[in-house]
């Protein structure tokens, strides 16, 4: 049976069989989730900018045309963490430096792959705390970022740079 209880310092504690998570605690993560699409925004977009060579073009179409999902990711997140009683971060992760186009794609595919393990893990704690429709949610963010990893990595598989 699922239920609700005040654990003090204002946290609401979900109960539920096998688990409990405090409403802060997943806020605090769910934070942590948007500062990174926040910086996934970023990046995109200064890659898109900073693009070079013979495929700037098609690099430039790849890397603005995620900036769709990571901002619904985040728009997303944001609207949740303020629905479980939080403030929603306005701080993006840092965005690494790229010298190079292989170095973005590459910067890229680390931050996606990330994005996977984080929204693994932030599903778990959603199932934790009893937010069934939070878990859907978050394992509907993590199909969309696997794919945004394994097009990434077919790109670099063959990158003559």
């Amino acid at each position: 049976m699922v239920g609700f209880a005040a654990a003090g310092r204002g946290d609401i504690v979900q109960v539920i069989p096998g688990g409990t998570m405090k409403s802060n605690d997943l806020i605090e993560r769910l934070n942590e989730d948007l500062a990174g699409e926040l910086g996934a925004v970023i990046q995109y977009t200064i890659y898109a900018a900073k693009a070079t060579g013979p495929f700037r073009p098609q690099l430039v179409e790849f890397f603005l045309k995620e900036v769709p999902d990571e901002l619904g990711h985040a728009q997303f997140l944001a609207n949740k963490i303020v629905a479980l009683g939080g403030e929603p971060t306005t701080q993006a992760r840092a965005v690494p430096a790229a010298a190079s186009t292989r170095e973005m794609l590459e910067a890229v595919l680390e931050a996606e792959q990330k994005a996977v393990a984080d929204y693994t893990q932030r599903a778990k704690d959603a199932e934790s705390f009893g937010d069934k429709g939070l878990v859907v949610q978050l394992e509907d963010i993590v199909r969309d970022e696997t794919g945004h990893a394994e097009e990434t990595e077919r790109i670099l598989r063959d990158w003559p740079v």
